[in-house]
């Protein structure tokens, strides 16, 4: 997936726990470590902006685009 989630790099930075995080946000631990792992669909924008409040970032610093390699018949 062309979509690359930072949340650790971002966690390390700020020197927090995954467990930190989910109770600053609000919500389960297991589901920061889904989206840590990159394993989710979305994310609400709501959750994103507790994310970055309580990490003192922006959205770019967790999400970052990475273009793969050019599907067979894709045209530009």
């Amino acid at each position: 997936m062309p979509i690359v989630v930072n949340l650790d790099v971002m966690l390390a930075k700020r020197k927090m726990r995954s467990k930190e995080l989910a109770q600053r946000i609000g919500i389960a631990e297991p589901n920061v470590s889904l989206l840590k792992s990159g394993k989710v669909k979305g994310i609400r924008f709501d959750t994103l902006a507790r994310i970055c409040e309580v990490l003192d970032c922006q959205p770019g610093d967790i999400l970052e685009y990475r273009p793969g390699p050019e599907k067979d018949g894709d045209v530009s």
